[in-house]
């Protein structure tokens, strides 16, 4: 699994939580990302180095295009990791 803790610094931000509900759509270009989420290309640049080095996204070069996907992977990982506490019982202390 990738780095949980770099997953999760990702996922903090509103903005990159953004993006990465746009991505649940299909692959999109960096054009397409900033002009849906009201991110300048510079800041939105930011947020897909950021969620990139989480293994969140991944690019895909087309020509000379560059289109985002989700990777789907390291976002189950985290939800199994997750789904481990539900099933625990108890009162929560261990």
């Amino acid at each position: 699994m990738a780095d949980l803790q770099e997953v999760l610094r990702a996922v903090a931000d509103p903005a990159r939580r953004r993006v990465l509900e746009l991505l649940r759509s299909g692959g999109a270009s960096a054009g397409e990302l900033s002009r849906a989420t009201g991110l300048s290309p510079s800041a939105l640049s930011y947020h897909l180095v950021k969620l990139k080095e989480a293994g969140l996204v991944r690019e895909d070069k087309q020509g000379r295009f560059v289109f985002y996907h989700l990777n789907l992977t390291v976002l189950e990982d985290a939800a199994v990791w997750f789904a481990g506490f539900a099933g625990r019982g108890g009162d929560g202390h261990e």
